[in-house]
């Protein structure tokens, strides 16, 4: 049988051979493109963390539980050692105070001084907002995600459990000046279903990054299911990748030369070391990964593109 991982190898084929050439308004970085895929994970035969190169485990877990706990500051990620959400709030600071602080500097700085995180490691409108605090027209904050897993506790047999972050109200020139949201919202919907009596979960993903983002969502919507799972006294079951456009940027290229030339290897498998039937009981160190042994990392420059744009969309 075909190795679970070959699928996403496949995507990267795809977008290495047949992308179609597009640039990115905001930075004139080029992209080669594919429009429409599906990917699908039996997470009951192993957990879909990719092999053929190292995922960034600590980053996934606890990425995941800043989204789950309703966060948008990047304060607590910082404060775990966790650096993939860096750029975005200095991008923004930089554009303010031009030259004022280096990004280390800036980072350190969010670490060390509660008041200016507050004030300048907001990223408003992003996932944790809208998946636990999504705000109504009378000012209620909607709990998506716990609305879904309550209804799914109630009602197994569900269709209604969605989890949406794309919000009209802040998206593009959608939204009123200055209150767009700053962040491309990438993947902006996931359903939950139960069959067979396990927790399954689709994510679409509007716009992936196929070689530094896709490793991570996989892993970390997958992660979902299983915490969700749990808090349901279920199994995972499926996880289930839908993508609109994937892409590979261009200074990207030999690095997905590279990971095709490796061969998957056996997938791990995550476990819990406590219990817990709630999403405000799940702390992210009671994760355990078990059985991980990849081809080494493949670095590559992360590129902050997509997102608002000012020539396109407005002030």
């Amino acid at each position: 049988m075909q190795h679970p991982e070959e699928q996403y190898l496949d995507l990267l084929k795809q977008v290495l051979e047949h992308g179609e050439e597009q640039v990115d308004k905001g930075t004139g970085v080029k992209t080669y493109s594919r429009f429409g895929a599906q990917i699908r994970f039996d997470i009951s035969q192993g957990f879909p963390l990719l092999t053929t190169k190292k995922v960034y485990w600590k980053g996934v877990v606890h990425e995941l539980y800043w989204f789950m706990s309703g966060q948008s500051n990047i304060k607590y990620l910082v404060d775990n050692d966790v650096h993939i959400w860096d750029d975005y709030p200095y991008k923004i600071y930089e554009e303010k105070h031009a030259g004022e602080m280096s990004k280390e500097d800036f980072i350190a700085k969010i670490k060390s001084d509660a008041d200016f995180a507050r004030d300048h490691g907001e990223l408003p409108h992003i996932y944790g907002e809208s998946w636990r605090r999504w705000i109504a027209r009378d000012g209620r904050a909607v709990d998506q995600l716990g609305w879904a897993i309550e209804e799914l506790r109630k009602d197994p047999d569900a269709h209604n459990t969605l989890v949406s972050s794309w919000n009209p109200e802040y998206m593009y020139s959608m939204a009123r000046p200055g209150e767009g949201a700053r962040f491309p919202i990438c993947h902006n919907m996931y359903q939950l279903n139960i069959k067979d009596g396990k927790v399954c979960l689709q994510l679409y993903q509007r716009s992936a990054d196929i070689f530094l983002g896709v490793p991570f969502n996989i892993a970390s919507y997958a992660l979902l299911a299983c915490i969700i799972a749990k808090i349901l006294g279920r199994s995972p079951g499926e996880f289930i990748h839908t993508f609109g456009d994937f892409h590979m940027y261009e200074n990207h290229r030999e690095q997905i030369k590279e990971q095709l030339a490796r061969a998957p290897k056996a997938l791990p498998s995550v476990s819990f070391t406590h219990d817990f039937d709630s999403l405000e009981s799940f702390k992210p160190e009671y994760v355990q990964l078990e059985g991980y042994d990849p081809h080494p990392p493949i670095k590559a420059e992360l590129t902050v593109a997509g997102g608002y744009n000012k020539k396109l969309h407005g002030v």
